[in-house]
């Protein structure tokens, strides 16, 4: 699979920015549950995504996970050394396998002490993900399953370079906190509606107006105010 040599917030720094950056940033491959950040524990290092996605979960004394924020080639891996915390908050985790540009903490603090701009682009990033946090807690109480479910589909689908991409039903119950069950069936209806394909832990998006028409508001929401805080445009698809 050709792996998408972009992320679209490092496209929008200066160039004076990204040359501070540009030096420590190494090219890694990112498998599926690979750790990017530990909850409770000093963040090493910066990652931003070129392809794949990312899901920072929360994680109970029972052991029990939910998705509280979802980030691919649009944003960064990182957050707490922007705000100045040494510690995650949540961990995070690659759900669906893809590419990063990877950073050590020391370089990336390094880089914000020097440029005031940097900072500023990529505290717009951080609002955006606190929108879609808030818009996650309302979509999960007030919409049903197989809405959800189009809309994580959706949002996953913007951030990968092909209509495929790995995703097993396991990981897809997590990150909308119900039972495997739930996703079997909310998965099987967007499939016989013939929105997508689900084979062998392998979705296909088949029908991207359809599953657009199907997913709730939450979907658009978190787009547009992705698109007005850090201008990531989606994909263009063909009507």
């Amino acid at each position: 699979m050709p792996v998408p040599q972009r992320n679209h917030l490092l496209d929008r720094l200066s160039a004076d920015d990204l040359g501070l950056l540009r030096p420590h940033l190494q090219e890694v491959r990112l498998d599926y549950l690979a750790p990017l950040c530990e909850a409770g524990r000093p963040v090493q290092h910066v990652f931003f995504p070129m392809s794949g996605v990312a899901s920072l979960a929360k994680t109970m004394e029972n052991g029990a996970s939910a998705e509280v924020g979802t980030t691919g080639n649009e944003g960064f891996v990182g957050l707490p050394l922007l705000l100045e915390s040494e510690h995650a908050p949540t961990g995070v985790q690659m759900q669906v396998p893809g590419h990063a540009l990877r950073l050590p903490a020391r370089a990336f603090l390094g880089a914000l002490e020097r440029s005031q701009s940097l900072h500023r682009v990529l505290s717009r990033f951080a609002f955006a993900l606190y929108t879609q946090t808030s818009q996650l807690v309302a979509c999960n109480r007030f919409h049903d399953v197989e809405q959800r479910c189009a809309r994580w589909l959706l949002m996953a689908h913007d951030r990968m370079p092909h209509d495929d991409f790995l995703l097993t039903h396991e990981v897809l119950s997590m990150m909308l906190g119900v039972r495997r069950s739930s996703v079997t069936i909310a998965a099987g209806q967007l499939s016989e509606m013939g929105l997508i394909e689900y084979r062998r832990g392998h979705v296909t998006v088949t029908d991207r107006a359809g599953l657009e028409m199907r997913a709730c508001e939450c979907y658009w929401s978190i787009r547009r105010e992705y698109e007005r805080l850090i201008g990531f445009a989606e994909k263009e698809y063909a009507d």
